[in-house]
Protein backbone atom coordinates (compact mmCIF):
# COMPACT_ATOMS: atom_id res chain seq x y z
CA UNK A 1 0.00 0.00 0.00
CA UNK A 2 2.64 2.55 0.91
CA UNK A 3 4.94 2.53 -2.31
CA UNK A 4 1.00 2.69 -4.31
CA UNK A 5 0.08 6.06 -1.88
CA UNK A 6 3.32 7.58 -2.45
CA UNK A 7 3.30 7.51 -6.61
CA UNK A 8 -0.47 7.84 -6.72
CA UNK A 9 0.11 11.05 -4.03
CA UNK A 10 3.07 12.48 -5.86
CA UNK A 11 0.38 12.55 -8.94
CA UNK A 12 -2.39 13.48 -6.95
CA UNK A 13 -0.49 16.13 -5.29
CA UNK A 14 1.00 17.69 -8.41
CA UNK A 15 -2.25 17.70 -10.25
CA UNK A 16 -4.30 19.45 -7.22
CA UNK A 17 -1.22 22.19 -7.19
CA UNK A 18 -1.79 22.47 -10.69
CA UNK A 19 -5.46 23.33 -10.60
CA UNK A 20 -5.05 25.43 -7.62
CA UNK A 21 -2.32 27.43 -9.39
CA UNK A 22 -4.84 27.82 -12.48
CA UNK A 23 -7.88 28.43 -9.74
CA UNK A 24 -5.77 31.26 -8.71
CA UNK A 25 -4.55 33.13 -11.26
CA UNK A 26 -8.14 33.39 -12.71
CA UNK A 27 -8.67 34.66 -8.91
CA UNK A 28 -6.21 37.10 -9.58
CA UNK A 29 -7.11 38.43 -13.21
CA UNK A 30 -10.52 39.34 -11.51
CA UNK A 31 -9.68 40.86 -8.33
CA UNK A 32 -6.24 42.16 -9.58
CA UNK A 33 -4.47 40.41 -5.96
CA UNK A 34 -0.61 40.20 -6.63
CA UNK A 35 0.87 36.77 -6.65
CA UNK A 36 1.70 35.79 -3.10
CA UNK A 37 5.93 35.08 -2.34
CA UNK A 38 5.37 33.60 0.96
CA UNK A 39 6.01 30.01 -0.09
CA UNK A 40 9.64 31.50 -1.68
CA UNK A 41 10.33 33.14 2.02
CA UNK A 42 9.22 30.14 3.60
CA UNK A 43 11.60 28.01 2.00
CA UNK A 44 14.39 30.36 1.90
CA UNK A 45 14.02 30.02 5.75
CA UNK A 46 13.68 26.78 6.01
CA UNK A 47 16.63 25.85 3.67
CA UNK A 48 19.08 29.09 4.96
CA UNK A 49 18.95 30.35 1.41
CA UNK A 50 19.71 34.16 1.29
CA UNK A 51 16.33 36.23 1.62
CA UNK A 52 16.54 39.24 -0.75
CA UNK A 53 14.26 42.33 0.32
CA UNK A 54 12.07 43.24 -2.98
CA UNK A 55 13.37 40.10 -5.08
CA UNK A 56 10.87 37.52 -5.84
CA UNK A 57 12.36 34.20 -6.68
CA UNK A 58 9.93 32.61 -8.88
CA UNK A 59 12.17 29.28 -9.15
CA UNK A 60 11.66 28.99 -5.10
CA UNK A 61 8.34 29.78 -4.87
CA UNK A 62 7.26 27.49 -7.52
CA UNK A 63 9.54 24.81 -6.13
CA UNK A 64 7.59 25.15 -2.73
CA UNK A 65 4.25 25.14 -3.97
CA UNK A 66 4.57 22.36 -6.05
CA UNK A 67 6.61 20.63 -3.51
CA UNK A 68 4.55 21.35 -0.89
CA UNK A 69 1.65 20.25 -2.84
CA UNK A 70 3.02 17.03 -4.52
CA UNK A 71 4.36 15.67 -1.11
CA UNK A 72 0.64 16.49 0.81
CA UNK A 73 -0.89 14.72 -2.15
CA UNK A 74 1.10 11.44 -0.39
CA UNK A 75 -0.82 11.90 2.57
CA UNK A 76 -4.11 12.09 0.91
CA UNK A 77 -3.44 8.93 -1.65
CA UNK A 78 -3.00 7.28 1.77
CA UNK A 79 -5.67 7.85 3.15
CA UNK A 80 -7.73 6.87 -0.50
CA UNK A 81 -6.18 3.87 0.30
CA UNK A 82 -7.04 3.11 3.54
CA UNK A 83 -11.03 3.59 2.75
CA UNK A 84 -10.73 7.29 3.48
CA UNK A 85 -12.38 8.44 0.03
CA UNK A 86 -15.14 10.78 -1.01
CA UNK A 87 -15.67 14.38 -0.25
CA UNK A 88 -15.92 14.12 3.44
CA UNK A 89 -11.89 12.45 3.01
CA UNK A 90 -10.85 15.85 1.38
CA UNK A 91 -13.19 17.85 3.54
CA UNK A 92 -10.90 16.52 6.51
CA UNK A 93 -7.76 16.63 3.77
CA UNK A 94 -8.53 20.52 3.43
CA UNK A 95 -7.93 21.18 6.89
CA UNK A 96 -4.48 19.42 6.50
CA UNK A 97 -3.54 21.54 4.31
CA UNK A 98 -4.58 24.69 5.76
CA UNK A 99 -2.59 24.14 8.80
CA UNK A 100 0.23 22.44 7.36
CA UNK A 101 0.97 26.04 5.53
CA UNK A 102 0.07 27.86 8.89
CA UNK A 103 2.64 25.44 11.18
CA UNK A 104 5.43 26.37 8.43
CA UNK A 105 4.79 30.02 7.89
CA UNK A 106 4.39 31.10 11.28
CA UNK A 107 7.33 28.80 12.43
CA UNK A 108 9.89 30.97 10.01
CA UNK A 109 8.42 33.64 10.64
CA UNK A 110 7.28 34.28 6.97
CA UNK A 111 3.07 34.53 7.80
CA UNK A 112 0.83 35.11 10.88
CA UNK A 113 -2.20 33.47 13.10
CA UNK A 114 -4.91 33.46 10.47
CA UNK A 115 -7.44 34.93 12.91
CA UNK A 116 -5.17 38.13 12.45
CA UNK A 117 -5.95 37.99 8.55
CA UNK A 118 -7.73 39.99 7.42
CA UNK A 119 -11.19 38.67 6.56
CA UNK A 120 -11.15 38.66 2.82
CA UNK A 121 -7.44 37.20 2.61
CA UNK A 122 -8.72 34.40 4.64
CA UNK A 123 -11.89 33.10 2.43
CA UNK A 124 -9.51 33.49 -0.40
CA UNK A 125 -6.61 31.35 0.90
CA UNK A 126 -9.37 28.69 2.27
CA UNK A 127 -10.93 28.53 -0.81
CA UNK A 128 -7.87 27.78 -2.74
CA UNK A 129 -6.27 25.10 -0.33
CA UNK A 130 -10.20 23.77 -0.12
CA UNK A 131 -9.30 23.93 -4.86
CA UNK A 132 -6.52 21.81 -3.99
CA UNK A 133 -7.75 19.56 -1.16
CA UNK A 134 -10.97 18.16 -3.75
CA UNK A 135 -8.39 18.12 -6.63
CA UNK A 136 -6.50 15.67 -5.16
CA UNK A 137 -9.00 13.73 -3.50
CA UNK A 138 -10.25 13.07 -6.31
CA UNK A 139 -7.21 11.92 -8.33
CA UNK A 140 -6.29 9.94 -5.17
CA UNK A 141 -9.29 8.45 -5.09
CA UNK A 142 -9.86 7.51 -8.62
CA UNK A 143 -6.31 6.42 -8.17
CA UNK A 144 -6.89 3.88 -5.47
CA UNK A 145 -10.10 2.72 -6.35
CA UNK A 146 -8.27 0.60 -8.86
CA UNK A 147 -6.90 -1.58 -6.12
CA UNK A 148 -10.71 -1.94 -5.19
CA UNK A 149 -11.94 -0.92 -1.71
CA UNK A 150 -9.52 -0.08 0.93
CA UNK A 151 -9.13 -2.04 4.74
CA UNK A 152 -11.73 0.58 6.14
CA UNK A 153 -14.16 0.40 3.38
CA UNK A 154 -13.58 -3.59 3.21
CA UNK A 155 -14.65 -3.58 7.48
CA UNK A 156 -17.09 -1.23 6.87
CA UNK A 157 -18.88 -3.56 4.39
CA UNK A 158 -19.26 -6.72 7.17
CA UNK A 159 -20.29 -4.63 9.87
CA UNK A 160 -24.33 -4.44 9.92
CA UNK A 161 -25.62 -0.95 9.95
CA UNK A 162 -22.73 0.34 8.20
CA UNK A 163 -23.09 2.07 4.04
CA UNK A 164 -22.45 -0.90 1.76
CA UNK A 165 -22.02 1.79 -1.49
CA UNK A 166 -18.19 1.24 -1.81
CA UNK A 167 -18.00 -1.39 -4.45
CA UNK A 168 -18.13 -5.07 -4.62
CA UNK A 169 -16.52 -6.72 -1.57
CA UNK A 170 -13.23 -8.70 -2.61
CA UNK A 171 -14.11 -12.57 -2.44
CA UNK A 172 -11.36 -13.30 0.37
CA UNK A 173 -13.26 -10.72 2.90
CA UNK A 174 -15.75 -12.73 3.91
CA UNK A 175 -13.53 -15.83 4.46
CA UNK A 176 -13.60 -16.96 7.78
CA UNK A 177 -16.09 -14.40 9.18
Amino acid sequence: MIGRALWQGLVAGAVGGVVMTLGEKIEQAVTGRPDSHVPARVLQRLTGLPERPGAQPLPVNWAMHFGQAALLGVLRSLMAQAGLRGPLASAQFAVVRLTNDQILENATGVGAPPSTWPRGELAVDTLHKAVYAFSTGLVADALAARSGPGPGQTHAMLRPGRKRDVGPLPRDATQGQ
